[in-house]
């Protein structure tokens, strides 16, 4: 077993600089600022712009990272970006980054897990790091939410935002950084909330779903039930993760979750007995930035020097698939 520890060096995050509010949605689709933010906490969210691409959001979080970690992009091993929103089909947007970045001969690649995206990313890179494949690897979680929603579909289009957040993982003797890891899957709940691509030769029309008449894909959820799975699932993976780490309830100094709706976050709070200031909350100002939302609330909490040497950080995210998951890491940086 290796001896290497992962740690987080360094930490960014980029929101493009466009702001839609409740109150523009209300001009959008039939919907009200109070219903929007009742059900789910939402104020406003952040829109990429017409010329920007997720790479372009990732590669400004990622300059910051390594900023912050002192480091540039030629001591970096590996690249992993978690995406739903990629540049193209292929090549991956994480060679993009990296490209854009002005690296070159090191792996990099994208993981998908929706939401979940950044917990599994973190999962990958901490096993491959204490496998001694890897000293330092660039984590990404990206996303153009923007282009998937059908911006008629009040259900839906309320809750997304775009964004990203990038963090330096960095394998040392010290002891601390990620100490465990869990992951699940159900494909057998994957009708409950997914995004379907047009059918090749499909008409303008049909891809017509963005607010400026972009997009190639459109969010279905069923809300309710989506709702009772997640607060479900990700009140066992809480206390899956704390016994997998052997760590107690009141050993949690910070609870990041996913940022997809404060209820679900509310109630994985209670779940281990957390006053709500003991969370990080950006859902208010971001909305649901799928695999961003981690790194983007982590962040947060770093820039308000919020975060200690020695605390114990739980992450965790629920997603389409479903897939969910949690991690627990002991802050060093």
């Amino acid at each position: 077993m290796s001896s290497m520890h992962v740690h987080v060096t360094g930490i960014g995050s980029y929101l493009p600089e466009r702001t839609l509010t409740n109150a523009d949605l209300e001009k959008i689709v039939d919907t009200t600022d109070s219903w929007i933010h009742e059900r789910t906490g939402i104020r406003e969210r952040h829109i990429i712009a017409e010329d920007q691409m997720t790479s372009d959001m990732a590669v400004e979080a990622a300059r910051i990272a390594l900023d912050d970690a002192g480091i540039g992009i030629d001591d970096i091993d590996a690249l992993i970006v978690s995406t739903t929103t990629p540049d193209m089909v292929f090549p991956a947007t994480a060679t993009i980054v990296q490209a854009k970045l002005g690296g070159k001969d090191f792996p990099a690649w994208d993981t998908q897990a929706v939401c979940s995206g950044f917990v599994y990313g973190l999962a990958h890179a901490d096993g491959m790091m204490r496998a001694g494949m890897f000293k330092r690897v660039l984590l990404i979680g990206a996303e153009a939410m923007s282009r998937i929603v059908n911006w008629k579909d009040r259900g839906t289009c309320v809750l997304f935002g775009d964004g990203a957040g990038a963090v330096v993982l960095e394998a040392r003797e010290e002891e601390g950084g990620v100490l465990g890891s869990v992951l699940h899957a159900d494909g057998s709940y994957r009708d409950l909330l997914k995004a379907h691509h047009p059918h090749p030769g499909a008409s303008p029309d049909a891809v017509d779903f963005s607010i400026d008449a972009a997009g190639v894909a459109a969010v279905e959820m069923k809300g309710n039930e989506v709702f009772r799975v997640a607060v479900t699932k990700l009140g066992e993976v809480v206390g899956e993760i704390l016994a997998h780490c052997h760590i107690d309830e009141d050993q949690i100094d910070w609870l990041v979750p996913h940022q997809a709706n404060i209820r679900i976050i509310q109630a994985t709070a209670k779940k281990l007995g957390m006053d709500m200031k003991r969370v990080s909350t950006t859902v208010r100002d971001h909305g649901n930035t799928s695999s961003a939302s981690i790194p983007l609330a982590l962040d947060a909490l770093y820039r308000e020097g919020k975060l200690q040497s020695g605390q114990h950080i739980l992450l965790e995210a629920f997603a389409g698939g479903f897939a969910w998951g949690a991690n627990i890491l002991r802050w060093s940086k």
